[in-house]
């Protein structure tokens, strides 16, 4: 006769497996819900470390391009202004347009080098360069009023030709210095305007100077190989007299206290020096070539002189 379980112990027992078919319940549970989930990757911040081709780019030197005035025929005259310290220089080219293309390709060079930071300015100095200030002029041989590609220029300039603006007034001799209505330029007679100042873009020139007061002014022309002091019946200023040695010296160009070939009324580097401000007129020795280097050198022996 078999014996029957003691009430107690069956509970027991029974309570033991009911807890562990529970556990065993929960436990596939949770095994379940977690295979049903989508897999999630971690995202792994790794440190940044420079490498053998990390390239540390240098800031592009600023200028101020300023639209200073405009042409008889409304072309737009533009200064670019290098620098913030404070001894003004200018620096003009283009004053005779077309006919002395190479003084604009060679203000633009300068441009470009300095907003390239190929050339440097000493704290110092601000420099302005106008690099064309008879933009009609250089349209009617070049095509353009401003940049313009200088291996397209026309071969076939007829002399003179693009030197007067739209007025066929000559620029250089439209200056409150010694001015007269017609002046002479290479044993010619030409128009000076009808009053010093009457051209737009002498007054632009005469407006700007005025405002900004540099300390010394450069205009480039072509072609005579020199660099020529200024005056206007008062004698050469000092610092005129060592912008023309330092330029000349540096550039390989003759030095020329007196321009004396012909005689010129109304020049702008006359009017400069009538009130006081010394300038030279640097003349290339072509009208095809900016002679870039020459020029490099002469412009930084002003750069030196007014920095030092």
């Amino acid at each position: 006769m078999k014996s029957t379980p003691h009430p107690a112990r069956l509970s027991k027992r029974t309570q033991y497996l009911a807890a562990v078919a529970f556990l065993v319940l929960v436990i596939t549970g949770i095994v379940a819900l977690l295979l049903s989930r989508p897999s999630e990757k971690k995202s792994v911040v790794l440190p940044v470390t420079e490498t053998a081709t990390t390239t540390t780019s240098t800031p592009e030197p600023t200028y101020r391009l300023e639209e200073i005035g405009t042409s008889v025929e409304g072309r737009t005259i533009k200064a670019y202004t290098f620098g913030t310290g404070s001894i003004p220089l200018l620096f003009v080219g283009g004053i005779h347009g077309g006919y002395e293309w190479n003084s604009i390709t060679l203000a633009y060079k300068l441009i470009d080098a300095l907003a390239g930071g190929t050339v440097t300015l000493p704290p110092a100095l601000a420099v302005t360069i106008i690099p064309v200030l008879n933009p009609d002029g250089s349209f009617a041989v070049t095509g353009s009023g401003e940049r313009f590609d200088g291996t397209k220029v026309r071969t076939n300039v007829t002399l003179g030709e693009g030197r007067f603006n739209a007025n066929q007034v000559d620029l250089n001799r439209n200056f409150a210095c010694r001015w007269q209505a017609t002046s002479s330029w290479q044993g010619r007679q030409v128009s000076a305007g009808t009053t010093a100042f009457s051209e737009p873009e002498a007054a632009t020139l005469r407006d700007f100077v005025n405002r900004t007061k540099p300390v010394g002014v450069i205009m480039w022309h072509s072609k005579a190989s020199a660099v020529y002091a200024s005056e206007c019946g008062s004698g050469i200023l000092a610092t005129t007299t060592s912008m023309m040695k330092r330029y000349a010296t540096a550039a390989g160009y003759t030095p020329v206290d007196t321009f004396d070939a012909y005689e010129v009324t109304g020049d702008a580097e006359g009017w400069l020096a009538s009130i006081g401000i010394p300038a030279i007129t640097v003349e290339l020795s072509t009208r095809n070539s900016s002679e870039w280097d020459k020029n490099l050198a002469g412009t930084r022996s002003i750069f030196s002189l007014f920095s030092d």
